[in-house]
């Protein structure tokens, strides 16, 4: 369990806050806005009203305690700028911060973010890989060369093996997981025989991936 510092309770900061506490971790949520910080009392551990660009108020919060610090405020890139700084300058030890454009993450980056999230390009980016395949049921960037896919059973592969088919000699791609309806099946041995009605997690370099799912 960590403790999480969220600054910023808009859309992306309520998801954020309701997903870390249904993990088990301690939140503590701020926001300047008294409606927001009301709405959020329900699944954090603890919320205060606060202006997160004021020196004082960031010194108040002790913030070297906490584990994570999130500025997730997407409406004001000044404030959110002026934010990660002062977390750093009070000992934050790691700040993740949210960015609305390119730019805007190499400022945050050069202002003492640890990390940047962009969730508009990073789900703009799956939504481009996930619908534009005819099989592709989810996918995760692991670097700009590889990924991890969740794909159909190719028709060709039902009813054969993992040995039968050769799939590392001859798709260069390593078969993770298999899963049906709940059930997941992690690493199939290669006596693994493919099934019609599952589906199957795979890695590789996403153009011999490209090459595997236009089979």
């Amino acid at each position: 369990m960590k403790s999480v510092l969220l600054i910023g309770l808009g859309r992306f900061g309520r998801h954020m806050a309701q997903k870390l506490r249904e993990l088990h971790h301690e939140v503590l949520a701020v926001d300047k806005d008294e409606a927001r910080v009301n709405e959020a009392l329900p699944f954090v551990t603890n919320a205060q009203i606060g202006d997160s660009t004021s020196e004082a108020f960031i010194a108040s919060l002790g913030v070297r305690n906490f584990d994570l610090c999130v500025v997730a405020i997407g409406d004001n890139f000044q404030s959110s700028l002026e934010t990660t700084a002062l977390l750093k300058e009070n000992g934050a030890p790691f700040v993740l911060s949210r960015a609305t454009r390119d730019v805007h993450a190499k400022f945050l980056l050069r202002n003492g973010a640890d990390d940047v999230i962009y969730p508009e390009k990073q789900m703009a980016s799956w939504a481009a890989v996930r619908y534009s395949g005819d099989h592709v049921f989810d996918y995760v960037e692991l670097t700009a060369d590889y990924s991890i896919y969740e794909t159909a059973v190719p028709a060709p592969w039902v009813g054969k093996t993992v040995m039968e088919l050769a799939v590392r000699q001859k798709y260069h791609i390593n078969v993770l997981a298999t899963k049906r309806g709940d059930g997941l099946k992690p690493l199939p041995g290669a006596s693994h025989r493919f099934q019609a009605d599952e589906t199957i997690f795979i890695l590789g370099a996403n153009r011999d991936v490209q090459k595997f799912l236009h089979l």
